[in-house]
């Protein structure tokens, strides 16, 4: 979908300047990316057409733009907030202006070692952010009553005892804030270094641990437990007083199994090739596997 011409006076309003180009970005699933070069410079509009999305959480756009406020407020590379149409009334839809931070994402690096430490370092600053009263707070994605043993594991045995976990008592775990969908398709490096953190819609406070598991899901898909584990070993040396506890991993793992398991096409749209669902499959099995025999 190409922005609209609504979209494009709205950002000319907002900057006083003509727009010059505009390029689609590809690698997220939820929402309209758009580059937009301006006579001031290039800056990034996010579009929500996610009708469902939307209904559930029809704040999306104060959600995010308080996001920013708070990750810019911080040490953080993150976009500056331009500007925020709540409604769509002016933009189209529902839309926020921002700042266009260098850097590209990095998911296929020479280097495991030094990009999961610069993956688990970064995280780690995220969650060491004074976020005082930030109204939203974190709740798991999946309905925990509903949740079943996936029909296509070959390790139904080992889902039934984390699934025993997930219904057993929550930990307790101090607040914090957290970016709440923290992956590598949404941090961007330049040369060896992170140098930014995009896509803040469903940050809020809650656990650590829920950042840590959510990325480690996504590792373990993208490229194995081993890469998952590092990931682990990077976030403890960096993090302040965290303690593992396999049960968020968990929780992460039942997230991510909304319907059949297949290939993320963020990754692919970002040219990640050789994936198939099948080998997701295998990848979730031998990871719960692994958390589940963690403690």
């Amino acid at each position: 979908m190409d922005l609209n011409e609504k979209g494009k006076l709205w950002i000319e309003n907002i900057l006083g300047v003509a727009v010059i180009s505009i390029e689609r970005l590809y690698g997220g699933v939820s929402s309209l990316i758009f580059e937009v070069e301006t006579g001031k410079g290039p800056v990034i509009l996010r579009q929500f057409d996610n009708e469902e999305w939307l209904r559930e959480e029809p704040d999306l756009v104060s959600h995010e733009s308080a996001s920013l406020q708070i990750a810019c407020n911080s040490d953080l590379s993150a976009p500056i907030l331009l500007a925020a149409d709540k409604t769509g009334g002016k933009a189209g839809m529902p839309s926020i202006l921002m700042t266009k931070v260098e850097g590209k994402v990095l998911l296929e690096p020479e280097d495991f070692h030094l990009w999961t430490d610069g993956l688990a370092k970064t995280l780690s600053e995220i969650h060491r952010i004074e976020a005082g009263k930030f109204p939203w707070k974190y709740a798991q994605y999946m309905n925990r009553e509903k949740v079943e043993i996936p029909g296509w594991t070959q390790n139904p045995e080992v889902w039934n005892v984390a699934l025993e976990r997930l219904h057993g008592s929550v930990p307790q775990y101090r607040e914090t804030f957290i970016h709440r969908d923290f992956h590598p398709a949404n941090v961007l490096w330049k040369d060896d270094d992170v140098s930014g953190i995009v896509d803040w819609p469903n940050a809020c406070l809650g656990p650590a641990g829920i950042d840590v598991g959510h990325c480690r899901v996504n590792l373990a898909l993208l490229h194995g437990i081993e890469i998952a584990d590092l990931f682990l070993e990077a976030y403890q040396r960096h993090a302040t007083g965290f303690d593992y506890d396999p049960y968020l991993d968990i929780v992460s793992i039942f997230d991510a199994i909304d319907g059949p398991i297949t290939v993320y096409k963020g990754w692919t749209d970002l040219g990640v090739e050789g994936l198939t669902n099948q080998l997701m499959e295998s990848r979730l099995d031998a990871f719960m596997e692994s958390v589940v025999m963690s403690k």
